[in-house]
């Protein structure tokens, strides 16, 4: 048991400790009354005067005590960690246990097995991290896309070519367990206190690497460049999967595959698998200069050596549809993320340092089956046609189409550069988005960048940059599973994160992965 004191303030001259001091003092105990006290979270507050708002864990030598102050104290509360424990099933596997994806979801579900004594095989259709890395930045620099290992497909999920952000809404006690092993495998230890903790893609790409080791180690197995084509239901379970070409046999399946896999969505539908369209979004990437977007919100103290790059997080609601930031970069950049020919896709990346002359955050608009269709693939097509018509707007050879803000807010017109050069690596191409969408997405959507220029102020012009497409970020589908982590049409297949519809980040979609795990194990023994 221990304590966490929170809404301690600290000025940005005050040392990173200075929080902890004041958290003790406040409660008023002794020194050999504690028994640890540190850092828990800290973040910036650019409300009115900027500081630093901490929490701080405090355990003491008396649980009555902790008790009897959390009960008297405002913004203190007790905490107590909670160890992974799992009741093992004792159905036996008839077959090896796969796991279908290598993202955030798929990595933390065989770590897990692994670490509870399961050997589980892992299927990535894309290639190990050094070749795609090769392959991602070769389509950057003018390469042929390559279709089966690229921003969204190969080791580490779509997450590997992101900011890496580790922000989540879903308060769930795993989320500690994964910054821990994030840690452990080599992200920045800082990712354990930030309210806001990020990798960045350049460390990201060697905590993969190693999380894959570990698992390796622990006898696990991971294959690369290993689509599975086919599974086969037989009396209500998964009896045989194909993976290039070969049949083998299933004990049981973790369907981790992402929220791109669009044409494994149409096997799993061919197959007898349940497959329901769910509601997502579709927008733009926006980009500001940086040093404009921490301006507006540090305000005199932009530039301070002790704040990072600024960001934000913004909504606009309309009855049922939302326009929302999502995926913010500092200091990032917009990168290309198509999986398919003769499509366009963006993303948001950024280093670890965030240090890029741009921010740029995804502008999206919330979409319905009202809008697509109650087909199960209808979202996907959806999706697909979209990116479709964005790669004839940007005129073929890769080039994304692009407008800067106010015009898409205004009465349109041409794309003239400004102040902000557009990062997308294949260039942009003037274009009209209004074109790209639907008229009542793009209506709202310009309403909603109204809005957002109320609360930050030239958000909507200061030349600010809108490159489309952004299609990828989260599911258009949802597979159906019971309490017990399986599918209907199967009890030996777990449906699991983005792409089942049940994560929405590296944060949530990797805490799905070990509860889908533990589901795992409560059904079928090790042995």
């Amino acid at each position: 048991m221990a304590l966490i004191v929170s809404q301690i303030k600290t000025e940005l001259s005050q040392a990173k400790d200075s929080a902890v001091s004041k958290a003790l003092s406040l409660l008023r105990v002794r020194k050999n009354e504690v028994k640890t006290a540190r850092l828990y979270k800290t973040s910036v507050d650019a409300r009115r005067e900027i500081c630093f708002v901490s929490s701080v864990y405090v355990e003491l030598d008396s649980a009555e005590k902790e008790r009897r102050l959390s009960e008297k104290l405002q913004n203190v509360r007790l905490h107590e960690e909670t160890e992974l424990s799992v009741d093992f099933g004792s159905e036996k596997l008839h077959g090896d246990i796969y796991i279908a994806g290598f993202g955030p979801a798929g990595m933390f579900c065989a770590l897990t097995l692994c670490e509870f004594g399961y050997k589980p095989i892992v299927l990535e259709r894309g290639a190990a991290m050094d070749e795609r890395i090769k392959a991602v930045e070769g389509y950057w620099h003018g390469a042929a896309l390559n279709t089966s290992t690229n921003v969204q497909f190969g080791e580490g999920g779509a997450g590997t070519f992101s900011d890496g952000k580790l922000t989540t809404r879903i308060g769930d006690p795993l989320c500690s367990r994964v910054l821990e092993r994030f840690c452990e495998f080599g992200a920045p230890e800082e990712i354990l206190t930030k309210a806001k903790p990020h990798i960045g893609t350049d460390k990201l790409r060697t905590v993969v690497k190693n999380l894959r080791k570990k698992i390796i180690e622990y006898g696990g197995e991971v294959r690369f460049l290993s689509p599975m084509e086919q599974i086969k239901l037989e009396n209500g379970s998964v009896s045989t999967i194909t993976v290039n070409g070969s049949e083998e046999r299933c004990g049981a399946l973790v369907l981790a595959v992402g929220h791109s896999a669009h044409d494994t969505f149409s096997m799993l539908l061919r197959s007898g698998v349940e497959l329901i369209p769910k509601p997502f979004s579709v927008g733009a990437r926006i980009e500001h200069l940086q040093a404009d977007i921490d301006a507006a919100l540090y305000g005199a103290y932009a530039g301070h050596p002790a704040l990072p790059p600024a960001e934000y997080q913004l909504s606009y609601r309309e009855g049922e549809r939302g326009v929302y930031t999502f995926c913010m970069c500092p200091g990032g950049y917009v990168v290309a993320s198509a999986s398919e020919n003769g499509t366009i896709v963006t993303n948001g990346m950024s280093y670890f340092d965030r240090a890029g002359e741009n921010a740029n955050s995804a502008v999206l608009v919330s979409v319905t089956p009202e809008d697509f269709g109650n087909e199960p693939l209808a979202g996907a097509e959806f999706i697909h046609r979209l990116e479709q018509r964005a790669y004839e707007l940007g005129k073929g050879a890769g080039k994304a189409p692009a407008m800067l803000t106010r015009e898409f807010v205004g009465s349109g017109g041409a794309l003239t550069l400004g102040r902000v050069t557009p990062t997308y690596p294949l260039g942009v191409e003037s274009a009209d988005l209004r074109q790209l969408f639907p008229e009542h997405i793009s209506d709202i959507m310009a309403r909603g960048l109204k809005s957002f220029d109320r609360r930050i102020k030239g958000f909507s012009d200061s030349d600010s940059v809108l490159t489309a497409i952004e299609t990828r970020s989260s599911s258009p589908v949802r597979i159906p599973r019971c309490e017990a982590g399986f599918a209907g049409c199967a009890d030996n297949l777990f449906p699991c994160g983005e792409g089942a519809g049940y994560a929405g980040g590296i944060m949530s979609a990797a805490v799905d992965g070990i509860r889908t795990a533990i589901k795992l194990m409560e059904k079928y023994s090790a042995d």
